[in-house]
């Protein structure tokens, strides 16, 4: 009986000291919701819907917030769109893909839409501010905006991938406003 209460012993302490390490091997990284989403959904009803993460009970009252996204069409094919830019810059700790950059983020669309082969990798970058993983993460979130905002106007899920760089692949060296500025980016690029 010694034997058996003296495993169970070992047992016990193997499985407490692994606790420990795991608990010690936890992040503090904040992790924050996903960007709002529109649902596309009642677009046949010529109403659409801004649904926020968690915004479940104005979701199951009926209650629908009108959008303010316009239509575009994809299909067209002109010079300004093959000319479009290809970074798409963010506020200061936001992925929230900014008006003045609709453009941008509408002509590679219809780039991508126009040539179903074509595909695109969206490299988020952040400014050099802030913890190694906190940027990883942030740029994460810039990449998967943009690809969430080309999903909405129609370019196939198999022709983006986002990618994180972080803060490791700085567009402008130097410490200040107007560099960290440049620096907080998603590229499109061709692959």
């Amino acid at each position: 009986m010694s034997s058996f209460l003296n495993g169970r012993a070992v047992w016990l302490a193997a499985f407490g000291a692994a606790v420990l390490v795991l608990t010690g091997c936890a992040s503090n990284t904040r992790v924050e919701p996903p960007a709002p989403v529109e649902n596309r959904l009642t677009a046949a009803a010529g109403t659409t819907a801004t649904v926020a993460p968690n915004a479940n009970a104005s979701a199951t009252t009926g209650q629908a917030a009108q959008s303010t996204v316009t239509p575009i069409d994809v299909t067209r094919n002109d010079a300004a769109a093959n000319a479009a830019g290809r970074v798409v810059y963010f506020d200061f700790d936001s992925y929230v893909v900014k008006d003045e950059f609709r453009g941008v983020v509408e002509g590679n669309a219809r780039r991508l839409s126009a040539d179903r082969k074509r595909r695109v990798l969206i490299e988020g970058h952040t400014d050099e501010r802030g913890g190694r993983e906190y940027n990883l993460a942030l740029g994460q979130r810039r990449a998967e905006a943009v690809l969430k905002s080309l999903t909405l106007l129609g370019v196939q899920d198999s022709q983006t991938e986002a990618v994180s760089f972080g803060k490791e692949k700085p567009a402008v060296a130097g410490s200040n406003e107007a560099a960290w500025a440049k620096n907080r980016r998603a590229e499109l690029k061709d692959r």
